[in-house]
Parts: structure tokens; C-alpha cells; sequence
């Protein structure tokens, strides 16, 4: 899902990258790859997805789930450092690095300006932000596009969608330390006070993804 050109329909709303595309990446160089290997092992436990690679253009994508799928078992109970301290190309120009927001209550989403899942719940983490930001609460939204390619069509999104909130893009070691193998978006993270993950989604249900964010959001402003 790094980068992607092209989704293909998931089964959970969420986003995923075709094979033919997956093989025309021209970003995974050998280097790139080598670094994806360490960036596995800091990782606890990988699952049996494969991680995608591409550029980012529109493709296919699942918008009516009943369901989100639920994280893989096992999953990191923290961000690693190599989420937390890498400087993230930002929107407006400023890096962004979570491990400036320790001791906060973060919600941090990737997305894709193509994916279908997404648009539906962005709208979910801006109307999130609105109402508890005077609490402490903090989303950054990170895509998972290239960077240059995808400059004008995030800033579009994210005016057309009233992002009020940081928005930037994951490199691709970001992401893949995010992602655990799971290469779909959208995926959201609820990160407590001291940094614990309260609650990861892969994909989106208007059904249930906003109550299950709005509960730990609540729980995680509570602590």
C-alpha cells in the first residue's frame, strides 16, 4: 500500500495494491530493501500479508464493508522508534515527528487520497477532533503516497474534506512499521498519554469504526 497505483477491492473496506503494480515499484531499491528487513525486526510480529509498493493513482476499491477487519494478533502494544523519531514531510511544510506528541492523546491514520475506505473516515476523525481537542485529543493523518506525485491532490483532499489537523506523508519504512504486514489503509491507531496502542483498525464500517474510535479516544482521554 506504500505509494500505491492501483487498489483492488478489499473485503473489510480497506485498500489494497495489485500484484502488476506491486511489480512495477520503482522505490523498493536494493538498499530500500534491505532497510524494509530491519524495519521488520523491530517490529514484534509480522503477519502473512505482503507489503505493496507503487505510485499514486486511483484505482478500484470496496466503500460498502459491514465490518473493519480486526488487527492481526500479536500486534505492537507501541509505536517503534523508527515511527516515533522520523521527520515526516508535512502539508504545510512543517516535519512532523510523533515523538513530539508524547504525553498526548494521539490518533494517527493512514490514508490515500484514492482509497474510497478513507473517505469515509476522515470525515469521522475531523468531526473526532472538533469535539475533543479541547480535551487533549491530537489526530495526524499520514498518506501513503508519494510525496511529490501526490502533493496537489492531498492538499485538494484535504481542503475539500476540512482536515484541521496535521497532514503529512509516511515514508516507506514508516509505513511498513505501521502496517505489520496488514498492506491496507485505511489504518488507525489510538495512542494513549504513555504511549500504549489502545485500539488499531484496518479498514473502515460506518457501522462500527466511529463508535470503536470514539470509545477509545474516551478511554484514552480518561487515563
Amino acid at each position: 500500500m506504500l505509494f500505491p497505483d492501483q487498489g483492488i477491492t478489499g473485503p473489510h473496506g480497506m485498500c489494497k495494491m495489485s500484484k502488476e503494480n506491486r511489480e512495477k515499484n520503482r522505490y523498493l531499491t536494493p538498499a530500500r530493501l534491505a532497510l524494509t528487513v530491519l524495519v521488520w525486526s523491530l517490529v514484534s510480529v509480522v503477519s502473512s500479508c505482503n507489503s505493496t509498493d507503487g505510485i499514486g493513482k486511483p484505482g478500484p476499491v470496496s466503500i460498502n464493508p459491514t465490518k473493519p477487519a480486526p488487527a492481526a494478533p500479536g500486534s505492537m502494544l507501541t509505536l517503534p522508534s523508527l515511527v516515533l523519531d522520523t521527520e515526516l514531510k508535512s502539508m504545510n511544510g512543517r516535519p512532523i515527528k510523533l515523538s513530539d506528541y508524547a504525553g498526548k492523546v494521539l490518533v494517527v491514520n493512514l490514508w490515500a487520497t484514492w482509497c474510497g475506505p478513507c473517505r469515509m473516515e476522515i470525515p469521522e476523525l475531523v468531526k473526532f477532533h472538533k469535539e475533543y481537542r479541547v480535551k487533549g485529543l491530537e489526530v495526524v493523518g499520514l498518506s501513503t503516497e508519494d510525496p511529490e506525485a501526490s502533493a496537489a491532490s492531498v492538499r485538494r483532499f484535504a481542503q475539500e474534506f476540512n482536515m484541521d489537523y496535521p497532514v503529512g506523508w509516511a515514508t516507506p519504512e514508516v509505513a511498513l512499521a505501521l502496517m505489520q504486514g496488514r498492506d491496507a489503509i485505511p489504518q488507525s491507531f489510538v495512542i494513549s498519554r504513555d504511549g500504549r496502542i489502545l485500539k488499531r483498525l484496518v479498514g473502515f464500517s460506518a457501522a462500527a469504526t466511529p463508535q470503536q474510535l470514539r470509545e477509545a479516544i474516551e478511554e484514552a482521554l480518561k487515563g
